[in-house]
């Protein structure tokens, strides 16, 4: 009887420690709006005491890292977590400007055998609402790193922090280097010739060769791409993820504008295929989004500088 009464105790225990939000939390953040993904990769470190949670957020958005304070509380009952006055980098910002969006966060914890979760949304403040949209939040508990001893020291020890990641050169991680050799598929090469080009950008540049690299733009949800030179098939069917598909490129004299083209074999998850070209001359560097579809392909113009 006394083991009967101990295991189940045991169990209690257990099952009232899986229903708390206290631990590091990991995941990520969609804007909330039509025709447009913009991505936050989060953290988020929580210590409850009764009904008041404190804590700490960490996002990394763009080429920006910010760590915030967070204050809230928790809802056992209902298991709502509710946290205010929330700082979020507003999607829209450009760079070296950016703005913020007052939003308080509200998540659901749910628990499962595979793990725990909080998902919600981050809402905008009143005077913040027509112009801040909704941001998704999906989280999951690393359970593995969760001890009091560390999220107590990690909030103990935190000091607001803000700080720009401007990558050079160097620190691109490239997963695959084109030859730009022309590419045998009738197939592909036939569907290209069905779809409307569309100029999205122009651009000048100061050299006779250009380098290319290629990543999703947003959250990475499976694009897969083929890639154009000049009417030419130069990349065929690849897969598009945080790291660089690295193309180098000589333009064509002969021709007033060389033109680059994105090619979609899917629409991912998230509908149109998605890309940031980001082109660089040796002189300057051009950070350009392209979206296609089953019915368009985004092309770039690239021209050769008029030399004076």
């Amino acid at each position: 009887m006394k083991k009967i009464f101990f295991l189940f105790l045991l169990f209690v225990s257990i099952h009232a420690c899986s229903q708390t939000v206290f631990g590091y939390w990991y995941g990520y953040a969609n804007v909330k709006t039509t025709g447009s993904v913009s991505n936050y990769l989060v953290e988020l470190i929580l210590q409850p005491d009764k009904n008041h949670v404190t804590g700490v957020l960490n996002y990394y958005f763009k080429n920006t890292y910010r760590g915030i304070p967070v204050i809230g509380n928790y809802d056992a009952a209902s298991r709502q977590l509710s946290l205010y006055d929330v700082p979020v980098t507003y999607y829209g910002s450009i760079n070296n400007f950016e703005v913020d969006c007052i939003m308080n966060m509200r998540a659901t914890l749910r628990v499962a055998q595979a793990g725990s979760t909080l998902q919600g949304s981050f809402n905008s403040t009143p005077e913040y609402r027509y112009t801040c949209p909704e941001v998704n939040i999906n989280l999951k508990l690393d359970s593995a790193v969760s001890s009091k001893d560390s999220v107590k020291k990690a909030i103990s020890e935190f000091k607001e922090y803000y700080q720009v990641w401007k990558p050079s050169v160097d620190d691109t991680l490239v997963t695959v280097k084109v030859i730009p050799l022309k590419v045998i598929n009738y197939v592909t090469e036939n569907e290209f010739t069905k779809r409307k080009n569309v100029v999205t950008h122009e651009v000048e540049v100061e050299s006779d060769s250009i380098r290319v690299d290629v990543y999703d733009n947003g959250e990475i949800d499976g694009d897969i791409i083929s890639v154009f030179y000049n009417q030419q098939l130069i990349l065929n069917s690849q897969k598009l993820t945080h790291k660089s598909i690295h193309i180098d490129l000589v333009l064509d004299p002969a021709k007033n504008s060389n033109e680059l083209s994105m090619f979609a074999e899917n629409l991912g998850l998230i509908p149109p295929n998605t890309a940031l070209m980001v082109i660089m001359d040796g002189i300057n560097k051009f950070e350009i989004p392209v979206s296609s579809n089953l019915e368009k392909n985004a092309t770039i113009s690239i021209k050769r500088k008029k030399k004076e």
